[in-house]
């Protein structure tokens, strides 16, 4: 969080409430320059994450969240806006298709433990 709030221009945080001020939804995101997967430009916008409490979920929040996070993004130059989901995380494919994301590629990652010699 410190490095968040110290780099403003490459991460942002955005919180819905409720009509009683009540924190109800979460979006975070960050500008990216390394290479993010079927983007052509940098900096590219990155979905980090978005949550919403359950009861308070179908009524618009995260689109409105994401919304905001699109704005954003606009206002650094972006053109181009990405996330990531699991390949089982079949409702947040939905959830991301919802908000005209489109798949680009699946990738399977991979890792090697190295014992020291």
């Amino acid at each position: 969080m410190a490095t968040f709030v110290a780099e403003p221009d490459r991460f942002a945080q955005f919180v819905a409430y409720n009509e009683a001020n009540k924190p109800v939804g979460l979006v975070e995101a960050a500008l990216r320059s390394d290479y993010v997967n079927g983007t052509n430009s940098t900096p590219v916008a990155f979905l980090e994450g978005v949550f919403v409490l359950p009861e308070e979920r179908r009524r618009g929040i995260a689109h409105a969240l994401v919304g905001a996070v699109e704005s954003w993004a606009r206002d650094r130059g972006c053109t181009e806006f990405a996330s990531d989901a699991s390949t089982e995380n079949l409702e947040s494919h939905k959830f991301h298709h919802s908000l005209g994301f489109e798949e680009t590629e699946r990738v399977v990652y991979f890792k090697k433990v190295l014992a020291p010699e």
